[in-house]
């Protein structure tokens, strides 16, 4: 263990030349979790790195850690197995919006009710980038694309609904162009305890380029995104001057010293509030007519799937006495065949 050692993002980072389209926003990513990792300080001996398929599930190449690059939709199966097998490990699971929430959305969910501990990364491009353009569960109504020519005859998933319906205890959002954002919530994840959910709002150059523009756009990302932190005022704007407050049981944006509010009125960001309420009405604001939240929403202590199956499987072993799986089959009723 190198457990007095002070690592550096160079540490956490492969040979490989990393093979992504230039401007893919999976660069951003991959750089902000190099950093995320250095930052939290797990060996990288100690640390997983579990993809599925997918443009972003390349990830794992471009990792100096052990590393599984698995089937599609299977990352958070792996990723549980491996968790529940090696305790001991941070297990990181890395998928786009097709391969999470698509063929890999019932694994998604059920990770995320379990409350595995492991730190489940969605890349959101609204697209199916890999196999050169087709929509995705996430991608908006009457989008066009090479499998929808006529547009698309659906709603989307919305990631942090799943989360929410799911009972999920963390969930952070950013966006691939706020480096410091995504390593800040990188970071939490890391920290936190059982299933951490951070969906990064990415851009893919080739098929989806700019589908993010009307909150990544520089010109108006003050104004229609919130950056929200425990313990702070939920305030935005270009210069704060905006905030969140309660409106009966629902969230209004107002002007802080406009129409009688000040900044009193304005709500206290509480992340680690039991009731996910609040949280879930924060995650679906979508930068209309509230902004899009980013940031640490939702980061809530609960029992942990894999530590209480560490214990039960000691407390079952030490009642019963097995000390072998073979102890444990013969232990019951048996019979020969002959």
């Amino acid at each position: 263990m190198e457990e007095n050692k002070t690592f550096c993002a160079a540490d956490y980072k492969s040979n490989q030349s990393v093979r992504w389209c230039p401007g893919c926003g999976d660069h951003a990513i991959l750089n902000s979790l190099h950093k995320a990792m250095a930052t939290v300080g797990v060996p990288p001996h100690m640390t997983a790195v579990i993809s599925g398929i997918g443009c972003s599930s390349r990830l794992p190449y471009y990792m100096n850690t052990y590393g599984f690059h698995t089937i599609h939709g299977r990352a958070a199966a792996i990723a549980t197995g491996f968790k529940v097998a090696n305790p001991e490990m941070t297990v990181w699971q890395i998928s786009g919006d097709g391969d999470g929430l698509a063929i890999g959305g019932n694994h998604f969910i059920h990770a995320v009710r379990r409350n595995i501990d492991i730190n489940m990364l969605l890349f959101n491009n609204k697209i199916y980038g890999l196999t050169k353009g087709q929509y995705s569960p996430t991608s908006d109504r009457g989008f066009v694309s090479k499998s929808s020519p006529y547009g698309t005859t659906e709603d989307p998933f919305i990631p942090a609904e799943l989360v929410f319906g799911a009972r999920g205890n963390f969930f952070a959002r950013s966006i691939d162009v706020e480096l410091q954002t995504s390593q800040e919530v990188l970071v939490a994840a890391a920290r936190h305890k059982g299933a951490s959910v951070v969906e990064i709002l990415q851009n893919c150059v080739i098929f989806n380029n700019g589908i993010h523009n009307f909150i990544t756009d520089k010109e108006h990302r003050a104004e229609r995104t919130i950056h929200l932190r425990h313990g702070e005022k939920m305030l935005f704007g270009p210069n704060n001057e905006r905030g969140l407050v309660q409106d009966g049981f629902l969230l209004k944006a107002v002007t802080v010293g406009e129409d009688g509010y000040t900044l009193d009125d304005v709500l206290v960001h509480d992340a680690h509030c039991p009731s996910n309420f609040l949280h879930q009405q924060l995650a679906m604001m979508d930068g209309h007519d509230l902004p899009l939240a980013v940031g640490v929403i939702r980061d809530v202590e609960a029992p942990v799937y894999n530590d209480e199956v560490t214990e039960q499987v000691a407390e079952v072993r030490a009642r019963k006495g097995f000390d072998t799986l073979r102890d444990m089959i013969l232990a019951g009723e048996t019979w020969e065949v002959k």
